[in-house]
């Protein structure tokens, strides 16, 4: 059959409906501690059980509807389709048949790191939205399969450290080594000792860069000022920072 004859005998009603949305695992560290954004559901199913920020794709692309998405949770403006300072890469496809009760529903997972996102405000049909500490929440808390790809957004995010210079992304334009540092910390979730992070860091071609400046004053103990960063132009780090469960690590 051509295109032609295809078209004219195409009936929609031939093909089962299948409905696409996206869901945003936002990740930030507050208070030192790696944290996610839920939001309360106001309907069903799964009304009042917290969720990922998401929901059905319209006319426009996947990533439009992602952005679409966090903004409206977070309160920031989607320019230029875009956030300000807002990492934001695709993560993964979720589309078990039984994953949402309502209708076969395939859904593209993003993964979003921004340095501090400001409090969040519920939108669309969430009745409430939080920043919670990833080290609270259990599987049970969780709406529709949300726990798995929480899960596997961490894991992404964990592993993307070793190998890339993304942890730049948690932090402001520029740095302390030890803001840095405290970015692993957070999202390993393991001590880092300061003396061994701070050689590997610096003997990555690439990673992060001096800019001849120092922070307004020094520590809490009154020592020298600490030297300030930016990122580098690597893409990748290499070789990487490895997790402390590696056989090389930075402990």
């Amino acid at each position: 059959m051509n295109e032609r004859a295809f078209l004219e005998a195409y009936d929609p009603r031939d093909y089962p409906a299948v409905a696409v949305s996206v869901d945003v695992v936002a990740l930030t560290i507050r208070d030192g501690v790696l944290s996610v954004l839920l939001v309360e559901r106001g309907a069903a199913p799964f009304r009042s059980r917290l969720a990922l920020p998401g929901g059905f794709v319209g006319d426009e692309t996947l990533d439009d509807a992602a952005l679409r998405e966090l903004a409206e949770e977070t309160g920031l403006d989607a320019t230029n389709g875009r956030l300000a300072r807002v990492h934001l890469e695709q993560l993964k496809s979720y589309g078990d048949p039984g994953r949402d009760p309502r209708m076969r529903v395939v859904s593209v997972a993003y993964l979003a790191f921004a340095p501090s996102l400001p409090d969040p405000r519920p939108g669309g049909d969430a009745a409430g939205a939080a920043w919670v500490p990833v080290a609270t929440i259990s599987e049970a808390r969780l709406a529709f399969d949300h726990s798995r790809i929480l899960a596997d957004g961490l894991e992404r995010a964990r592993a993307k450290l070793e190998y890339s210079p993304l942890a730049t992304a948690f932090v402001g334009p520029e740095f302390t080594i030890a803001e840095l540092r405290a970015v692993y910390a957070a999202v390993w979730g393991e001590d880092l000792h300061a003396g061994n992070f701070h050689r590997k860091v610096l003997s990555v071609p690439g990673f992060v860069e001096g800019t001849g400046t120092t922070t307004a004053r020094g520590g809490d103990r009154g020592g020298p000022r600490a030297k300030l960063y930016r990122a580098g132009d690597a893409r990748v780090l290499h070789p990487p920072l490895l997790r402390p469960t590696s056989e090389e690590d930075v402990r």
